[in-house]
């Protein structure tokens, strides 16, 4: 009889190749529990997904109490479904007043994609915008936009009309003209390695997508829930979007994105044609279930106040160890760049042994991030350091 892991190697599409994967048999607050019983600490949240930890009891609460009322029925708009309602209507108390209208699909590449067709649609125009090394999704659409070859160049050819600035380039957004529906930006740059804004850059970007009329789109989808210290990291940099992407931590841990915008705006979607975004999953009743209960965990743990202080715990005990070169941080996402004789991928399997599990940036080949469930307390943080540091300190290369 072949074991899980045979199965796994045997039957089951994978993106990368994995030697020995690690078989998750259990999980609760920041840690992962293999089949031999090893404790692992979290440090990626699943990429930004278990902000609220894992089964947090509230979360599995919401699930079950909405398991016990209905799954599937129609996501069309021809039902009333409270678990829609009430997360759109929560998420729209926190947001803008030109981002109260929700639409909600499964992922985040499908907000990506949902946002683009709206622009589109509403602009009438060729072009769209994005930045090199910014990430966006794997369907067709987003990973046009994406700003990296090396995962694009196996599939052209992609949309047209696309073209990619230099994030941080104030001069090439004079390329940004009338010619444009839309400019899709990170405005934190994830995996690039957490690579902010400098001062005043996106308030130059939104300046000009006003002069040219064209439609800002916020990527929100790794740095948004409350990592940065703030629900959405554009809530602490003085710009509003046209458009919002946001997905990842919004589910709690199940599948859920969305795009936010004005609802004269999203009336696009419902008018001349009707039906001109559909969906069959987007806002499945008990994914919003659990991620209104999740926004609440944040909330009224005051899980998002706290994470600026929590990361930089973090980067205090880190950031004078002798192989690492940077640390870029913002909230509880950081950034840890390595000296480049580094090799990372020894690095992190040499890590892993000592039972931490951390991820190396899709585009920046000598770092990796730490963003572990804002859960995370303290004295976690304290501990996880110490575990960090002797696994560094043990390492020979």
């Amino acid at each position: 009889m072949l074991t899980n892991r045979q199965l796994f190697q045997q039957y089951l599409g994978l993106p990368s190749v994995v030697n020995d994967p690690i078989e998750i048999v259990r999980a609760a607050g920041i840690y992962l529990y293999d089949d031999k019983g090893h404790q692992y600490v979290d440090l990626v949240s699943g990429v930004a997904v278990s902000n609220t930890g894992h089964l947090h009891p509230h979360v599995v609460n919401a699930i079950k109490s909405q398991l016990d009322k209905y799954m599937h029925t129609m996501v069309y708009g021809k039902f009333v479904q409270a678990p829609q309602v009430q997360l759109a209507q929560k998420l729209s108390d926190l947001l803008p007043d030109n981002l109260q209208s929700i639409y909600f699909v499964n992922s985040g590449s499908e907000a990506v994609e949902g946002a683009l067709k709206l622009a589109k649609r509403l602009s009438g125009r060729p072009e769209m915008i994005s930045f090199k090394n910014s990430y966006h999704g794997g369907t067709a659409g987003a990973l046009s936009m994406l700003g990296h070859e090396g995962l694009k160049q196996a599939f052209r050819p992609l949309l047209p009309a696309v073209k990619h600035l230099e994030f941080n380039n104030f001069e090439q957004l004079n390329i940004i003209n009338q010619q444009a529906a839309c400019v899709l930006v990170e405005p934190i740059q994830a995996e690039a390695g957490i690579i902010l804004p400098q001062p005043g850059f996106l308030q130059a970007l939104r300046k000009r997508c006003n002069e040219t009329g064209t439609l800002l789109i916020f990527d929100e989808i790794q740095m948004g829930f409350g990592r940065t210290g703030t629900l959405f990291a554009f809530q602490q940099l003085d710009v509003i979007p046209d458009i919002l992407c946001m997905a990842k931590a919004m589910g709690g841990g199940l599948p859920l994105g969305a795009f936010a915008a004005s609802k004269q705006m999203m009336n696009a979607f419902t008018f001349q044609p009707e039906l001109g975004h559909i969906t069959t999953f987007g806002g499945h009743p008990v994914s919003c279930a659990a991620s209104l209960a999740s926004l609440e965990v944040l909330i009224n743990e005051k899980l998002i106040e706290q994470a600026d202080a929590k990361g930089k715990a973090f980067e205090d005990i880190l950031q004078n160890v002798r192989m690492i070169k940077e640390i870029r941080r913002k909230g509880l996402m950081l950034g840890i760049e390595l000296e480049p004789e580094i090799p990372i991928e020894k690095l992190l399997k040499h890590l892993q042994k000592h039972k931490l599990i951390v991820d190396q940036f899709l585009f920046h080949a000598h770092a990796f991030r730490i963003a572990p469930p804002l859960t995370i307390s303290h004295d976690e943080i304290n501990k996880v350091s110490a575990m960090i540091l002797e696994a560094l300190n043990t390492f020979k290369y």
